[in-house]
């Protein structure tokens, strides 16, 4: 395997167990789903991490039309994964509640397990908490009905298929 090779290899397995840290923040286990964020992300800061390492490196990979590929590669995935990730222009309902899932059980983590002694920054993130909760209940509902029933499109179809209310202990 020759250097360049082990480059790519090393960014490569950098970037997927990027994408796998990203969710050690959950709360839950529960609460882990695909999410095509954190998939763009990962995809961000490996191309970040390929250009930094290389520059770092220049001196063991002597190559210089591979290194301007692998600079000029590295910016074409950060600029397009970037667009990816600041536009959203493929999350639809599933992958946004698929992402806001984790992202709000980030929310309970950081609230529940923070070091609060102000009584009203507690109640503040017991109220994070709650609300946290609810719309993770909202949001798991919603992507069994959506896969069983099909995405209500219509005020009609949503009144038919009204979202439970789901209060704190449900």
């Amino acid at each position: 395997m020759n250097n360049y090779t082990k480059f790519g290899a090393m960014i490569a397995t950098s970037t997927v167990v990027m994408l796998g840290l990203m969710y050690l923040n959950t709360y839950e286990w529960g609460h882990v789903f695909w999410s095509e964020t954190r998939f763009y992300m990962a995809f961000l800061m490996g191309a970040a991490m390929a250009a930094i390492m290389l520059a770092f490196m220049l001196g063991m990979y002597k190559n210089r039309r591979a290194n301007i590929g692998i600079f000029a590669t590295s910016a074409a995935v950060f600029i397009l994964a970037l667009f990816l990730v600041r536009s959203q222009a493929t999350i639809g309902d599933e992958s946004w509640m698929s992402a806001m899932i984790p992202h709000h059980s980030i929310a309970i983590l950081t609230s529940e397990r923070a070091n609060i002694d102000d009584r009203r920054v507690r109640e503040l993130a017991d109220s994070i908490i709650e609300a946290q909760r609810r719309e993770i209940r909202e949001m798991k509902w919603l992507l069994d009905d959506i896969r069983a029933n099909g995405e209500a499109t219509t005020p009609a179809e949503a009144d038919a298929r009204p979202v439970p209310g789901f209060g704190e202990q449900d």
